[in-house]
């Protein structure tokens, strides 16, 4: 089964997953573009067409609104990672749950143990103003999905041999104990398109995630739908602020640059995978399990 192409969890999770888009984000729209590509720029157009001619889309309907096709992308893209990480607890066992977060939630990141910290200074914010002024609002980050991964008790870390007792290992954030919060193992960044003149925000808050943290750094990924690799570029190219961005259909992508013959598109993506900044969807689960 493991050397059977298609045939395994996760081929089958990333079919299902462009299923699903394809029967609602990744549409021809009624002008016949795909709802991923800027209609005015000829390049964005083509090379979709020749991503979602390789997904099989043919659907054609009125494109989503930006604000609901991002949120069913984020719906869509939870199920696979649902799907495919819960079932690899052989290789990074653990309490895990896949979630969304509210985009409105004021506690964000400090629900987690590392980022615990920032109710403290959100609260001494409010009493003080020009605590505020000087810290701004940045830390205050709500990822669009996480990954959790939740306290053991003593019992599960004592399952197979006495590891832990009560004097010994009292602040290990692994640990179970009154108040503890459970860990945030990834930031998942969903962005369907990337609009050029938003592409900074991402970085700025995976950048804030790093510098506020007391503890172990989540990973921080993207994944997106974004057919231009210019604007995949303006992400994925970088000192390691993001550690990866992860496409929707890398393979299609790939092979429709080729076909087009874009020299620029085709060595900007050559240089984004052989630089590991770039990977598929597919690639996603595994890395996570690291």
């Amino acid at each position: 089964m493991g050397n059977n192409p298609g045939g395994g969890l996760i081929a089958g999770a990333r079919a299902r997953f462009h299923r699903a888009l394809l029967s609602s984000v990744l549409t021809h729209g009624t002008s016949g573009i795909p709802t991923n590509a800027d209609k005015d720029n000829r390049i964005s157009v083509d090379i979709a067409h020749g991503i979602s001619a390789r997904l099989g889309a043919e659907t054609r309907g009125d494109r989503m609104a930006g604000q609901a096709s991002g949120a069913e992308f984020e719906t869509i893209t939870v199920a696979f990672i649902k799907e495919t990480f819960l079932s690899l607890g052989h290789l990074r066992p653990g309490k895990w749950e896949v979630t969304k977060l509210n985009a409105r939630d004021r506690v964000g990141i400090a629900r987690f143990d590392q980022y615990e910290h920032l109710v403290a200074l959100q609260n001494a914010a409010k009493i003080h103003p020009d605590l505020a002024s000087a810290l701004g609002r940045d830390y205050l980050i709500a990822p669009d999905t996480v990954v959790v991964r939740h306290l053991e008790e003593d019992s599960e870390i004592n399952r197979n041999a006495p590891v832990v007792d009560s004097g010994t290992a009292t602040y290990a954030s692994l640990r179970a104990r009154p108040g503890g919060l459970p860990l945030l193992h990834a930031s998942v960044s969903c962005k369907w398109t990337i609009r050029s003149d938003r592409a900074q925000n991402t970085r700025t808050e995976a950048l804030n995630m790093m510098r506020n943290r007391k503890g172990h750094l989540p990973h921080i990924v993207v994944v997106t739908g974004e057919p231009l690799p210019s604007r995949i570029a303006s992400i994925a190219l970088g000192t390691g602020d993001i550690d990866c961005v992860y496409h929707f259909a890398l393979p299609e992508l790939i092979a429709t640059v080729d076909e087009l013959d874009i020299p620029d598109s085709r060595e900007m993506v050559r240089i984004m995978v052989e630089g590991k900044r770039l990977k598929d969807i597919s690639d996603l689960p595994l890395d996570l399990a690291v």
